[in-house]
């Protein structure tokens, strides 16, 4: 079994980058073979799971310009489970560089199709954009998860997104599934949390995870120390949202 999971939405400051290293690494922590691949130029991923590209690391950017292997451009995180594709600011360039290339939507696709195979889990951790990189992260996936903050304007700019989904299933990638929509920032004490939940929940009902992620100091402390919340302290909140998530992925992806 081998699945490759886009965790993507347009509206930055969801916790997407939080869910896609967090969830990887928990994930890793329940012995599944998972490979991460930070596709956001802003390299966060990266730096967050203490992935450090040096001068003349290869990363994403390279493989997709065809300068590295797939294998090149692999690292061993600090959990055994766990390998990452690394990013650079490079990758911005993309979209200009591959203007008049045909098929342009597949790099990505192409370029992990060997090693995706030699994995449980690969996740791509998307750009807060529905430009080029987002689209190949889309042909290239089996499903999308998207994280949705439980805060106002939670589903603004949602629609687009659903509705890049349904192009991308009818023009590149017929087998895209939506894995869930994820609410995240979750404050118990807060009105607004809890209406935004129900909203999701009405408007989207099955499509929720049962798992929520809720605010944490812990997940903000972490990504700074360059460490997944699994690594930094195992017995946060944080943690246990997210090896819940794990948790529910595996059960739905058996069972699905």
């Amino acid at each position: 079994m081998s699945k490759i999971i886009a965790i993507s939405n347009q509206k930055g400051g969801v916790g997407k980058t939080t869910t896609s290293v967090n969830l990887s690494s928990a994930l890793a922590a329940l012995e599944k073979k998972v490979l991460l691949i930070d596709f956001d130029p802003q390299a966060n991923a990266s730096s967050s799971i203490g992935v450090e590209v040096k001068i003349g690391s290869k990363t994403i950017y390279n493989l997709l310009e065809n300068e590295c292997s797939t294998n090149e451009c692999i690292y061993k995180s600090k959990l055994e489970f766990l390998d990452v594709i690394p990013a650079h600011i490079d990758l911005v360039g993309i979209e200009i560089e591959s203007v008049n290339m045909i098929e342009r939507e597949y790099l990505l696709k192409n370029a992990i199709m060997e090693v995706a195979s030699n994995y449980e889990f690969t996740i791509i951790d998307c750009p807060p954009s529905l430009g080029l990189l987002t689209i190949n992260a889309l042909s290239a996936s089996d499903s999308v998860l998207i994280p949705i903050q439980c805060e106002y304007l939670a589903l603004e700019g949602l629609g687009k997104l659903l509705n890049t989904i349904k192009n991308i299933q009818k023009i590149h990638n017929e087998n895209l599934l939506i894995e869930g929509l994820l609410l995240t920032m979750y404050d118990t004490r807060l009105n607004l949390s809890n209406q935004v939940k129900k909203e999701v929940k009405t408007h989207f009902n099955e499509m929720v995870f049962k798992t929520v992620i809720h605010r944490n100091v812990r997940l903000g402390e972490a990504t700074s120390f360059g460490k997944s919340i699994i690594d930094y302290d195992v017995c946060s909140k944080g943690a246990d949202n997210y090896l819940n998530l794990a948790k529910e992925l595996i059960s739905k992806t058996h069972n699905g």
